[in-house]
């Protein structure tokens, strides 16, 4: 059985992964997480069953509402106290990580349930103009970060977050997905993060108005999540994304599709 203390393993991998990262560039440009419009349908459609169906153990459990002390201690056992101070926003946690994971393959995300502390520094650049790119330097801005992310333990991750998997789907059907499953959710938003390309080199931004862009359009156009990842330097991304493999075959049993490598 899944340690009690551990419920919210699973999504602080992942916004561990890359949350760090995610909100210096665009937080000033965020809208506020808005829950989904209802789907009008024309005719009555059959239930369908969720495609990564989740057995969670029958064990009691916080209401979601007073989960912040399992949460506190969760933290502590999964990334250690030091690194849980450091890093992240542990109020209503489950809500936060189930909004940002279904977020970050979108192409915002609401800074204001980031559940994950922006990285210090200013983002080191280099160039000016039409030279003017992200400095390989950046990268040493998120080495601590990723060293906690490196050393999560995805199988007892993925275990803990299968115990106390009620509270992430109650969290998501209350964030405007009735009938739905936030184990697919999470899925997708994984293999939607592996999808990031790999960039070899400093990437080239530009400056349209305040806030820097990628100069590649292709770039520009990708996730928020993938953004992200990019920004961190192509080895932090790639250690980044082994741990994603690594949390998506405990989740799923399977690996990713190979467009998702």
């Amino acid at each position: 059985m899944a340690s009690r203390a551990t419920p919210i393993a699973v999504g602080l991998v992942i916004v561990a992964a890359i949350g760090g990262g995610a909100w210096y560039w665009w937080k000033n440009r965020e809208p506020p997480y808005l829950p989904p419009a209802p789907q009008v349908e024309t005719k009555p459609q059959a239930p369908t069953g969720p495609r990564h169906p989740i057995a969670a153990e029958p064990a009691p459990l916080p209401t979601l509402n007073e989960s912040d002390t399992a949460v506190r201690q969760a933290g502590v056992e999964l990334v250690g106290l030091d690194a849980l101070a450091r890093f992240f926003n542990i109020e209503d946690l489950v809500r936060r990580i189930v909004a940002t994971v279904d977020n970050l393959a979108r192409e915002n995300v609401a800074a204001r349930l980031n559940p994950v502390k922006p990285i210090g520094g200013t983002m080191a650049t280099q160039g000016k103009d039409a030279t003017l790119a992200i400095a390989p330097q950046n990268a040493a801005r998120y080495t601590a970060f990723v060293r906690v992310v490196e050393h999560i333990d995805a199988k007892k991750a993925a275990a803990a977050y299968k115990h106390f998997y009620p509270l992430f789907q109650q969290a998501y059907e209350e964030l405007g997905y009735p009938g739905k499953y936030f184990n697919d959710r999470l899925v997708e938003v994984i293999d939607n993060l592996l999808e990031a390309p790999e960039i070899d080199g400093p990437i080239a931004l530009t400056v349209p108005h305040v806030l820097y862009e990628y100069r590649d359009p292709e770039l520009e156009s990708r996730s928020a999540g993938q953004k992200a990842l990019m920004r961190m330097g192509r080895a932090n991304e790639a250690t980044v994304k082994a741990k994603l493999r690594e949390l998506r075959r405990e989740v799923v049993g399977s690996a990713p599709s190979q467009s998702a490598r």
